[in-house]
């Protein structure tokens, strides 16, 4: 897992686990009332990207289930909150993390969960093989 593609990947989970608990934090220490729904899901998000890093950097059998599972949870969640950004606008005065598909992030959020399970299906094959 800790080789070129997973080390960019592991990379760029570190820099949105950072961003998003960044984001998160100061969503929720400094304006919570004003959009608790969207920043409750900032928060959640933070959760999985930090997950999700520490399980890549990890590497083991145990840690590449979980964050194959992170990664899972990580892909509905920008599509549910994506759908609901849309849908129930009320809810999103303020963007979190996954609004709009992860719109603010220049839809990074979108795609980085199926490459993260496009890797971990890769690195799953070479650890059943082993």
């Amino acid at each position: 897992m800790h080789t070129g593609p997973g080390r960019a990947l592991t990379a760029v989970y570190g820099v949105f686990a950072l961003s998003a608990t960044a984001r998160a934090g100061y969503q929720v220490i400094r304006e919570f009332d004003v959009a608790p729904v969207a920043y409750s899901l900032s928060v959640i998000a933070a959760i999985i990207y930090i997950v999700a890093t520490i399980c890549l950097v990890i590497g083991n059998r145990i840690s590449h289930r979980i964050a194959i599972g992170a990664c899972v949870i990580e892909f509905v969640g920008v599509i549910v909150v994506g759908i609901l950004s849309f849908t129930h606008p009320e809810d999103f005065a303020k963007p979190s993390v996954w609004s709009s598909f992860g719109s603010g992030y220049g839809f990074i959020p979108l795609i980085l969960p199926l490459v993260g399970l496009w890797w971990l299906s890769l690195v799953g094959r070479r650890i059943r093989a082993s």
